[in-house]
């Protein structure tokens, strides 16, 4: 196939494709359903530590991890959902943030500890 008539194969083919931004997405953090405008992808093991594996996660929620956790802290200690979750600090976020509307987003600050180091 060449030019014009590959492409049109092509553009079929991606048509076929689900839309990903269309489906609804749950944050697997605070269990609230994730707008478009919202929605951020986060590698459980940094890309700078080699990951691959991504989740979906609110925008406040992935910025609320970086800031408390560095990355070789998320690559060692906090590389999946679960032990995530189950940090302290993290579930007070969780409880907190679960209250807000799905398209809430504020500013977040790095924690003290990151920016003593």
């Amino acid at each position: 196939m060449t030019g014009r008539i590959k492409k049109k194969y092509i553009q079929a083919e991606l048509s076929n494709l689900p839309d990903r931004q269309s489906d609804l997405f749950i944050c697997p953090l605070c269990d609230r359903a994730i707008p478009k405008s919202q929605r951020d992808e986060h590698h459980l093991i940094p890309k700078s530590h080699k990951g691959r594996e991504t989740v979906i996660l609110h925008r406040i929620c992935h910025r609320q991890i970086h800031a408390l956790f560095t990355e070789t802290e998320l690559a060692r200690q906090y590389n999946t959902v679960e032990k995530l979750k189950a940090q302290e600090d993290l579930m007070d976020f969780i409880k907190w943030v679960r209250l807000k509307p799905d398209d809430f987003f504020e500013r977040t600050r790095k924690s003290r500890r990151l920016k003593s180091t």
